[in-house]
């Protein structure tokens, strides 16, 4: 059986250990298995020695929560994230992952108005007791109040699928944020609809290329294109590689993080109080991926106190629908950052990703994206 693998990326692992203390599923359960190079061993296994598929090898697959820790401490530059996607692919196109009501969920993503009713049943569903607590959802709105307007041409600002549906508000933020810099903002067609990140965890590359080719299309020309979600917007810089084509590439370069758009413009805000002390997290896509986390610190410190975990960035387990598919190992390893929180001194965490506010949310851990934070010191 062959994997959707290079095998020159996946002979770059030398099986140093290095990557281990970043992983973290094998910080939870101590398993071999289930770390960077376990898992590679793995997928050499059946790419290079031709092993036959078995439950173990998708266990193995399935329980990694993609945050891609690994990445920036391999000194052999492997591409684990590349190899956990093509691998996935693979296994969704056998049908072995993926089941088809997960299939279908993800498929709703790009149906906005659908997304926009089924986000409010849920919301429903939580307020009477019917969503079970174990998925880690956190509380999703009833109510979203209205939708972002543009201002102006300077930056395309994405607002994409779920983050419109449950965080609508830190969208309105984002804008006043940008407004109060002097920069307008079009907010496409649609808000461009789903980036298609979630669909490349799962192994649905074909939908996630579909998807990226729609989100392109909705954002032409040459100006910046702003995202304030830290998964959509190492997605969208990803979308050079995943498409393939100089029209994809040049749109990646367009890509950037709010907060790395905000850093060299720190000076126009106009705050009128500090917020006090804010706890910052960082979402793995910002920090692993992308590489702008500082950038988050830069604009909290122009308004507050900024407080550091001594984790080292360790994931908190969110990773995308991770917490609602592998739910155990999601609280296990939330556990560990909640337990930084706390050692912190407590109070409100700033963290620049949807799906990691949502987890920690459920664990009682109270979360503002920093476009919220930013906000409330303008007002």
């Amino acid at each position: 059986m062959k994997l959707h693998l290079q095998e020159d990326e996946l002979s770059q692992c030398v099986s140093c250990g290095l990557c281990l203390p970043h992983c973290p599923t094998f910080r939870v359960t101590g398993e071999e298995a289930l770390s960077p190079r376990g898992r590679i061993a793995a997928m050499r296994a059946v790419q290079v020695d031709n092993q036959a598929i078995s439950t173990q090898f998708v266990n193995v697959i399935e329980t990694c929560v993609q945050c891609r820790g690994c990445e920036p401490a391999c000194p052999s530059g492997v591409p684990f994230g590349r190899l956990m996607e093509g691998t996935r692919s693979a296994l969704a196109d056998m049908g072995t992952i993926t089941p088809w009501w997960q299939r279908w969920a993800f498929a709703m993503l790009p149906r906005h108005r659908v997304l926009l009713v089924g986000s409010t049943m849920l919301a429903v569903g939580q307020r009477l007791r019917l969503i079970p607590a174990r998925l880690g959802l956190g509380r999703i709105p009833v109510r979203r109040g209205p939708k972002l307007r543009s201002t102006g041409p300077d930056v395309w600002l994405l607002t994409g699928c779920v983050m419109d549906a449950w965080q609508r508000p830190t969208h309105r933020n984002t804008g006043s944020v940008l407004s109060n810099v002097g920069v307008t903002y079009t907010v496409p067609k649609g808000g461009s609809g789903c980036c298609g990140a979630l669909h490349v965890h799962a192994g649905l590359r074909s939908q996630a290329i579909a998807l990226a080719r729609n989100v392109i299309r909705s954002m032409p020309g040459l100006n910046p294109i702003v995202v304030n979600s830290a998964g959509c917007g190492a997605m969208l810089k990803d979308y050079g590689h995943l498409i393939g084509t100089e029209e994809a590439i040049a749109f990646s370069d367009r890509v950037v993080d709010i907060h790395e758009f905000l850093e060299p413009r720190i000076d126009q805000l106009t705050p009128s109080h500090q917020i006090g002390r804010v706890i910052v997290q960082d979402p793995c896509h910002l920090r692993h991926v992308q590489q702008r986390h500082q950038s988050v610190r830069s604009v909290l410190a122009a308004v507050g106190e900024v407080v550091e975990l001594d984790h080292d960035g360790l994931c908190c387990g969110a990773g995308g629908a991770y917490s609602a598919l592998q739910p155990e190992l999601a609280q296990q390893i939330r556990q560990r950052t909640v337990e930084a929180i706390a050692r912190a001194g407590g109070g409100v965490v700033a963290s620049a990703n949807p799906g990691c506010a949502m987890h920690l949310t459920a664990a009682g851990i109270v979360v503002k994206h920093p476009m919220d934070l930013l906000a409330e010191a303008l007002r």
